[in-house]
């Protein structure tokens, strides 16, 4: 994307933490014409930065998020005014007060150190020494990460200001942005009260405001903004201005010390106590309604405080620091934050308006990591880091709705400390995007979570009756949620008989027109050159080499192929580069598949077909056209569970005709509903990798093990230059599978693996393998790990549970079931 460094008028939107830090890191990298808009005084616009907290907490499920934050912590600290550091590393202590939460700082510890935060486990004796004004009898343990700490946000936002000032850009406050110019489906100019400004490229960095903003040119920002408590309480005895934030998540709460700079009666200066309250009633905030600058009480973002809500919160940090009996609440505040559906940020350009860019939803922890992030994003085409989980095209059709983005926004803010498992799923609103055979999976008593609004059957309480007798591990209360032998009974099904899997959420593109063939080629890595009815597994990579995304392309004609994708990125990535004649289009909602897999798999389908179904007639990775009773079907020979059998495709309108037709055919053959996870064990056997899960753009084709989808030979195609001299013998890190030595152990992934002693990778997928009678899981090592029959371990829980690196793939490694 990146046209030379000047060349690009860019006008930024809000000069916040986020703004601020955006100019600072697009000057750095040589772009000169950098305009900043803000709508209040530059020292304290009045947004979110201006009463933010500042807690730095870098430990995040989402690897993503974690390096974003790291990031953030390593620039601020490096950033000075008047000597004093923007950057505060006083440390950062999570205390247990129950059960669940003990357990839960132990698989924060475990996120912790795959994503290389250092941390430790710390008994409540030693909290006590950390914070002395805890109750220590009320504490199990807590998690200490001396590395977090306080960002000292406006100064932040100041020094960078100054910085890209400094090169070239140009800040302006008292500029209210009225409209924005377009032409040709591109931002041309920004329009405030105070004039026009052309652009280029327009990033929206407006926080809270950002809906507005969105709305002067028709797109749609899903976040919801929230008001959110925090006090600042009377001089506290005993704080010395040096302790770590404290977060008490058993009842929605953190703590941080405010020094004063008068002394106390003491001689020594006073500290303050802030605290922050997620307990409160769900406040939502109408960005159209918050004052304007000079007519706010104190500032646009800070909304009167509500005492009342306030006063359970208040309780229970007196019961946690019984210090607190003397003191008081001196200041509140109702501050305004912005909340999105899944608790990410907003990255990236929208898919609605050419050169329109969001960098909304980003709270001061993550601030100046998302601002380099989309930084190279503009300036080198690509970012540095993985963003698939907050890029804003990940939210389509109903979920950016008002009233999605409501219950799904408020959801975010009470679960803020909640102890979440990876899998729940939300409850409201639901059901969103159903497959048309979903009265038929409820029938069958589908256990559905969810996944970017589908409803997914994970497994069907149907089929627990064929458990019984199993041979399975007993499973510990985390790894038993969302799951049931059921998913055995269905992983036995589809290697002894024939089981159904719904695909419909499976993304459908279609491209089509007379150089499809030719730019096909050219965007993905393996040969496409083959003659239609050929189906070819394929990567999309970036300029960098980088995996964005995997694809199978069946070629349904000359210029016509079906591509089976996994995001709305690959369908704005593939139309974005397609050439006149050329023609993309997501198929999707119009239509829904079925995985038919099983021994039994041909048995099913070839007495309702007048299509040759053998072997010979239908090659492994094949398409044709054909019925299935009275249903015309996309069949293609695929298999993502390790078995012989097809996906097939029709119209929505006849899902429900289809999925009968099978079902009834099947039953004398034992057919079952497959849910996804007993997809998951399937295909981690396999050795069958989850693109954003396994791989992302952070990895390149052959540490993810995947050199043989990459055919240099056949012409030059995006990422091609990056991976001159790239082999699987020269990479430094491996995809590596694990089996754990104990047939009962069970992990999840997220975990870390530790090589000799050593935190060295962590675990992507992992799945108990029904099949070979352990648990499977694949891991990022480094490549001097990956021999087969090295030994690691993996931290489950603070346990280390001795696990093999394995050759793949584990099962069926001659391809005889497939190929039958």
């Amino acid at each position: 994307m990146s046209t030379g460094a000047g060349t690009r008028r860019v006008v930024v939107i809000g000069a916040g933490i986020v703004g601020c830090s955006l100019a600072d890191e697009l000057t750095a990298r040589g772009w000169r014409d950098v305009t900043v808009l803000e709508q209040g005084p530059l020292h304290a616009p009045g947004g979110s930065t201006s009463h933010a907290p500042g807690l730095v907490f870098r430990t995040h499920p989402h690897k993503t998020m974690t390096d974003l934050a790291a990031y953030t912590v390593r620039k601020f600290s490096a950033l000075t005014e008047d000597g004093r550091s923007c950057f505060d590393a006083v440390g950062g202590l999570e205390v247990a007060t129950t059960e669940a939460r003990w357990a839960d700082l132990h698989r924060r510890a475990g996120l912790a150190a795959s994503w290389g935060i250092e941390g430790e486990l710390v008994p409540a004796r030693r909290c006590a020494e950390l914070w002395p004004l805890l109750d220590e009898s009320r504490v199990l343990g807590g998690f200490h990460t001396p590395g977090d700490g306080l960002a000292r946000a406006l100064p932040a936002a100041r020094v960078q200001a100054a910085r890209a000032a400094a090169r070239g850009a140009r800040f302006l406050d008292r500029h209210t942005v009225t409209g924005i110019e377009r032409a040709d489906g591109r931002v041309t100019a920004v329009v405030t009260d105070r004039g026009t400004f052309p652009a280029d490229l327009v990033v929206s960095a407006a926080g809270f405001w950002g809906p507005v903003i969105g709305a002067l040119v028709g797109v749609t920002v899903p976040l919801l903004p929230l008001a959110h408590q925090y006090v600042t309480t009377s001089a506290v005895p005993g704080l010395d201005g040096r302790r770590p934030i404290l977060r008490h998540q058993d009842q929605d709460l953190y703590f941080r010390e405010h020094p004063a700079e008068d002394p106390g009666p003491d001689g020594r200066p006073s500290v303050r106590l802030g605290i922050g309250s997620y307990a409160h009633r769900v406040l939502p905030v109408d960005p159209y309604a918050v004052p304007a600058f000079d007519d706010a009480p104190v500032m646009p973002s800070a909304l009167p405080f509500t005492p009342e809500d306030f006063a359970p919160s208040w309780t229970a940090s007196g019961a946690l620091l019984p210090a607190l009996a003397g003191c008081r609440v001196e200041d509140g505040v109702n501050g305004v934050f912005s909340f999105t559906p899944d608790g990410l940020p907003l990255l990236g350009e929208s898919p609605e308006l050419r050169g329109f860019w969001l960098a909304e939803a980003i709270w001061v922890t993550h601030s100046a990591g998302a601002a380099k992030a989309v930084a190279e994003w503009l300036t080198d085409g690509r970012p540095g880091t993985d963003l698939h989980g907050c890029e804003v095209s990940r939210f389509e059709g109903a979920q950016r709705s008002p009233g999605y983005v409501h219950a799904r926004g408020a959801r975010q803010f009470t679960e803020v400390y909640d102890v979440v498992h990876p899998l729940a799923p939300a409850d409201r609103p639901r059901p969103l995007r159903v497959s048309p055979w979903y009265v038929r999976q409820r029938e069958l008593g589908a256990h559905f979570l969810e996944d970017g609004g589908w409803e997914r059957p994970h497994w069907f309480e149907a089929n627990a009756p064929l458990a019984r007798g199993l041979a399975l591990p007993a499973r510990d209360a985390w790894s038993a949620r969302h799951w049931s032998p059921a998913a055995a009974a269905e992983a036995r099904a589809t290697r002894e008989r024939v089981a159904l899997y719904d695909m419909t959420p499976l993304r459908r593109l279609e491209v089509t027109g007379p150089g499809a063939l030719d730019f096909l080629q050219r965007m993905t890595t393996h040969q496409l050159a083959r003659r239609p009815g050929a189906v070819t597994y394929t990567l999309l990579l970036d300029a960098a080499g980088g995996i964005r995304s995997d694809l199978t392309v069946a070629r349904l004609a000359a210029d016509r192929f079906q591509i089976g994708a996994n995001s709305a990125a690959d369908l704005e990535w593939l139309a974005g580069h397609a050439p006149a004649g050329v023609r993309v289009a997501d198929r999707t909602s119009g239509t829904c598949g079925i995985g038919v897999w099983g021994p039994l798999a041909r048995e099913l389908v070839q007495p309702l077909s007048g299509t040759d179904f053998s072997h010979r007639g239908f090659g492994y990775f094949t398409a044709r056209e054909a019925f299935i009773g009275e249903v015309p079907v996309t069949a293609l020979r695929l298999s993502y569970v390790g078995e012989l059998g097809w996906e097939l495709y029709t119209s929505a309108d006849l899902g429900l005709r289809l999925w009968d037709t099978l079902w009834q055919a099947g039953r004398p053959l034992g057919v079952v509903a497959g849910g996804r996870s007993a997809f998951d064990s399937l295909r981690l056997e396999k050795g069958y990798r989850a693109w954003g899960r396994d791989m992302t753009t952070e990895h390149n084709p052959y540490e993810a093990g995947l050199g043989w989808a990459v055919r240099r030979d056949k012409g030059d195609f995006v990422g091609r230059a990056a991976l001159a001299g790239v082999s699987q013998e020269t990479v430094r890190r491996r995809l590596v599978c694990l089996t754990l030595d104990d047939p009962s152990a069970i992990v999840l992934g997220g975990e870390p693996v530790y090589l000799a002693g050593t935190a060295a990778g962590y675990v992507t997928s992992a799945a108990h393998g029904y099949t070979l009678g352990r648990t499977v899981a694949y891991a990022w090592l480094p490549a001097a790990a990956a021999a087969p029959g090295t030994a690691v371990e993996v931290a489950y829980f603070g346990a280390r549970i001795p696990a093999t690196v394995r050759a793949e793939p584990l099962f069926d490694s001659a391809m005889d079931r497939i190929r039958r």
